[in-house]
């Protein structure tokens, strides 16, 4: 039998994926520029909305093109010593770095040059490596997947904006979630993260998801779009109702107790923990309701609209709810009103 094509692993990308085509080029027009008008992006979105899988194709891509470096880091770590630590692990780097007489011992990386006394600053470091680099044509994205408001993503955001004032070729690709970017942004010291450009993964194409199953499954066209439809755009439920359907030998019907079951166990209950009591009241009394209209949900939970507003806003920044329709609330993600009408405090 051959190999499933689809994935229920977070961040391994699948051989079935729906490519996000429009904002990756605007990413690599942007960066491979003469003169870049932005040195970086944040990618957000809800968990399991392919925040890690575009950031992995974005390496990809990079890694292709001549004369660009791609240093992915752990957002856990010492951020700016692991950026000179992967930097200076190149060999064909590391030969740059000597030649251009920088003495990296004092860091522990191993790079001693002989009558040169070693950096002790690591942003000093950092600026002449990256330089030496730049000398030689040379243009360099880190990528950090999953950054949140600590202490060492403040002094790697500190440090970068520094780079970037010296012109220094250096590219930042982050994700994050939409609670933990906002955060961040709005740390004080760090406007320039705030006037970065976000690109904001809402839902798939669904004519492409349609597309997608119909070919896998070998289905007409009204039972693809059905699938389509059942996921709501959602990456995720892209992955897991295809990978149960391709177990199920391609009945997609048979499976929709375990899909429901399978979005609320890996992301759902999650989310759920997450939020406050009062965001939970909001999200049932949405769930619900008959038709999603915002008075009737204000009524049932006995709130004015500036008592409501706030909570709103909130399940509309998680990436929860969709408000667009005016007057209306409803949920972006597929059954979580279901999930929802069921959940005790």
């Amino acid at each position: 039998m051959n190999r499933n094509p689809y994935t229920l692993l977070f961040g391994k990308a699948p051989s079935q994926l729906i490519s996000r085509v429009v904002q990756q080029d605007e990413v690599i027009q942007n960066f491979t520029a003469e003169e870049p008008s932005q040195q970086i992006y944040v990618i957000t979105g809800v968990r399991g909305s392919g925040k890690t899988v575009f950031l992995t194709k974005a390496a990809d891509d990079f890694r292709k093109m001549k004369d660009w470096i791609v240093v992915e880091l752990n957002p856990n770590r010492d951020l700016l010593s692991s950026l000179a630590a992967k930097l200076a692990s190149e060999d064909t780097l590391a030969t740059i770095f000597q030649r251009s007489r920088i003495n990296l011992s004092f860091f522990g990386i191993g790079l001693e040059v002989d009558g040169v006394a070693p950096i002790t600053d690591i942003e000093t470091a950092l600026s002449k490596m990256i330089k030496s680099l730049s000398d030689r044509g040379k243009r360099i994205l880190i990528e950090i997947d999953e950054v949140s408001n600590t202490r060492t993503m403040h002094e790697f955001a500190g440090a970068f904006q520094i780079l970037v004032r010296q012109n220094l070729p250096v590219f930042l690709l982050a994700t994050g979630l939409y609670e933990n970017v906002r955060e961040l942004q709005n740390t004080k010291n760090l406007t320039f993260l705030y006037r970065a450009p976000k690109i904001e993964l809402g839902p798939l194409n669904l004519a492409a998801m349609a597309t997608n199953y119909g070919e896998t499954f070998d289905i007409d066209r009204d039972a693809s779009l059905e699938m389509a439809q059942l996921t709501k755009g959602y990456s995720f439920a892209f992955q897991v109702l295809g990978y149960l359907t391709w177990n199920a030998g391609g009945d997609y019907q048979s499976v929709l107790g375990d899909y429901r079951q399978y979005l609320e166990e890996y992301v759902y209950e999650k989310m759920w923990s997450e939020l406050s009591e009062k965001d939970r009241l909001v999200a049932r009394a949405i769930a619900e309701s008959p038709d999603g209209r915002i008075l009737g949900i204000r009524e049932q939970l006995g709130m004015s609209t500036n008592q409501f507003n706030p909570y709103r806003k909130r399940l509309i920044d998680k990436g929860i709810a969709d408000g667009s329709a005016h007057g209306h609330m409803s949920f972006t993600l597929p059954l979580f009103d279901e999930f929802a009408r069921e959940q005790i405090e």
